[in-house]
């Protein structure tokens, strides 16, 4: 019985406070990786101390997305608006295709996220290397609301992509003819 009281004797026993030693930041590496991470799951929280750690938010991930692509993508808006108010580009493509967040949102469907990158001031009339614009994307998955917004900001409905397919003829092609009304007129 002694031993038993001995052994949860130290458990209630006063200890030392342990020495406190400064924390150690992640790598820069591992700063940048948590800054896509923060933008793909919506942690808006994180977005402010990872860029004052030094976390580009400008920079590309190992897929060639960034932190903007990636938040709007996943139909994160708070963290669009948190990157861009940081001093992320809205407007950067990805380093691989072209592609443009507003072209991403085109093809989720991301109505909301989509209306504020349009107010962020970027080219609505962007190609990617296919030379396709969001109107293109937004005309093949038939987001209508979004074809009224671009069009609204001054897309341009005669662009062509390199295969010569223009935002009509791409959602013709589809068999989408009301899209492809809307978008000719």
């Amino acid at each position: 019985m002694l031993i038993f009281f001995a052994a949860f004797a130290s458990l209630a026993a006063p200890q030392a406070a342990p020495a406190t030693t400064p924390v150690a930041l992640p790598s820069p590496e591992r700063r940048q990786q948590l800054l896509f991470d923060a933008a793909r799951l919506g942690r808006t929280d994180m977005i402010d101390p990872l860029v004052k750690a030094g976390a580009d938010i400008n920079a590309y991930d190992d897929r060639g997305f960034t932190p903007v692509i990636l938040a709007a993508y996943n139909g994160q808006a708070a963290t669009v608006d948190a990157l861009i108010a940081k001093g992320a580009n809205a407007c950067r493509p990805d380093r691989d295709q072209g592609n443009t967040a507003q072209m991403g949102v085109a093809f989720k469907g991301e109505d909301a996220i989509a209306a504020r990158l349009l107010k962020a001031g970027c080219d609505v009339n962007a190609r990617n290397n296919a030379g396709q614009t969001a109107l293109m994307m937004a005309s093949l998955f038939n987001r209508t609301h979004q074809v009224d917004m671009l069009l609204a900001a001054g897309a341009d409905r005669t662009i062509q992509d390199a295969a010569g397919r223009s935002a009509s003829s791409v959602a013709a092609d589809q068999g989408n003819a009301p899209m492809a009304t809307r978008v000719k007129r």
